[in-house]
């Protein structure tokens, strides 16, 4: 197929780089910004065509080597080729990009941006399963970056945690050796402190012999074992048969820690540093003060929910999934915390019915998953909120979020920065501060 020169001008919102070829918008995998690179095209669209780079000419000065030997095939990083500061430079941006274009607003000062580790730093994922009979043989880990269909051959994983994502090969070996080999699709994973779970999906029934060799391997490794024969509600243990899995949030100087119990298919944050960095930063935009009342909407297994509770009066935390609010609850009562309650409700319906969203609230803490909180906000917050911090994992939403709340509401956007999350991704995670 033709090779093609071009000049990259702009890196899109997945990472990849972004050329103009005869007027056309061509996005270029491993591509980056101001680089003249030979490409090969290799899929065409009516408005826009996907390419990969054959040959950088001239590169950036952000490009470094990857440290991965599998990056560029395994689709799990897509910027392992740019350093890191020129990462969390370019993330900031689309944030900017998307208040300026999308909300209309600009933050009042912006945040420095909160980094962590960038390697090992993901505690909790999904690992899919194929047995390739070309290659007789299970791969394990994510999906291809030229072709999404398929599995990526690797044998380790720099970025998941440094008990599994060495031992990636070894998964997939111990897959490949089970009678169930091609009834296991996938296998997530799920770090708390101190150990490590592996979820094993399973399409038909395992064998005893199946199910002594996934016991060998945890007791060898040091991995929970779990399965899941159906849905979300299947989950079990295999060994051992009383696993726990928690996690400590630091609450702050002078102020005690919190400890959250999770099962391994809830809702986490990814990345166990950026969210004690989070945590900080977010109680430090709160500004919680002892006679507070503070609204927690979209509030998971309490992640935010506790570490606030030690600072205020009252505390509610509203979320949608019943058993994450069941063991939100169950983490306040282990923790001694009275004055944190919470309640199940679906968030993206009209709940200004219900007794929390009519009474007034000092201050409010919105986390909601990317399409964001615009449902809330036609009845939310009351003119008693002067204060609200609102996490992001995806910053049109935020955007829009941004200006409904300046428009409407009155509240100006007092501070606003990104939070590197997923390191070596596209992805953009965000916190911002409203007042009034």
């Amino acid at each position: 197929m033709q090779e093609i020169l071009a000049t990259i001008t702009a890196l899109g919102h997945d990472g990849r780089g972004v050329a103009r070829i005869e007027g056309k918008t061509t996005f270029v995998s491993g591509a980056l910004v101001d680089e003249q690179v030979s490409l090969r095209i290799r899929k065409r669209h009516r408005h826009f065509d996907e390419a990969e780079v054959v040959e950088v000419i001239t590169p950036s000065p952000h490009r470094v080597e990857p440290k991965c030997r599998h990056f560029g095939a395994c689709g799990g990083c897509s910027l392992q080729h740019m350093d890191a500061e020129a990462q969390i430079h370019a993330k900031q941006q689309v944030l900017a990009d998307n208040f300026a274009r999308i909300g209309k607003v600009e933050p009042k000062r912006w945040l420095e941006p909160l980094t962590d580790a960038p390697w090992g730093y993901r505690r909790k994922g999904r690992l899919s399963v194929r047995y390739v009979a070309k290659k007789e043989r299970v791969l394990v880990g994510f999906r291809e970056e030229s072709n999404p269909r398929f599995v990526a051959d690797i044998s380790h994983c720099e970025v998941v945690h440094p008990a599994l994502g060495p031992k990636i090969g070894v998964l997939a070996d111990l897959i490949g050796s089970l009678e169930a080999a091609r009834d296991i699709p996938q296998v997530e994973f799920a770090a708390g402190d101190d150990t490590m779970a592996l979820v094993f999906r399973h399409m038909n029934p395992l064998s005893e012999r199946d199910c002594a060799a996934l016991v060998a391997f945890g007791q060898q490794h040091g991995f929970a074992i779990y399965l899941q024969p159906g849905g979300v509600s299947s989950v079990h243990p295999l060994w051992p048969a009383d696993h726990r899995l928690a996690f400590r949030i630091a609450a702050g100087e002078g102020v005690q820690d919190v400890e959250l119990e999770f099962r391994p298919l809830d809702f986490v944050q990814v990345n166990a540093g950026m969210n004690t960095k989070m945590m900080a930063r977010a109680l430090e935009l709160l500004d919680p003060q002892p006679t507070d009342r503070v609204l927690d909407l979209f509030c998971g297994l309490g992640n935010f929910t506790l570490p606030i509770a030690r600072r205020v009066a009252e505390v509610v935390g509203v979320e949608g999934e019943h058993g994450l609010v069941e063991r939100a609850a169950e983490n306040a009562r282990r923790n001694g915390l009275a004055n944190a309650s919470f309640h199940v409700a679906n968030l993206f319906e009209d709940q200004r019915g219900t007794a929390w969203a009519r009474q007034p609230w000092d201050k409010l803490l919105l986390d909601p998953p990317r399409a964001g909180a615009d449902k809330v906000l036609e009845y939310l917050p009351h003119k008693a909120t002067k204060r609200i911090v609102y996490v992001s994992c995806h910053p049109a939403s935020l955007a829009r979020d941004a200006g409904i709340l300046v428009e409407k509401h009155g509240f100006r956007l007092a501070a606003a920065g990104v939070m590197d999350m997923f390191p070596h991704t596209a992805h953009v995670e965000s916190i911002a501060l409203f007042e009034r």
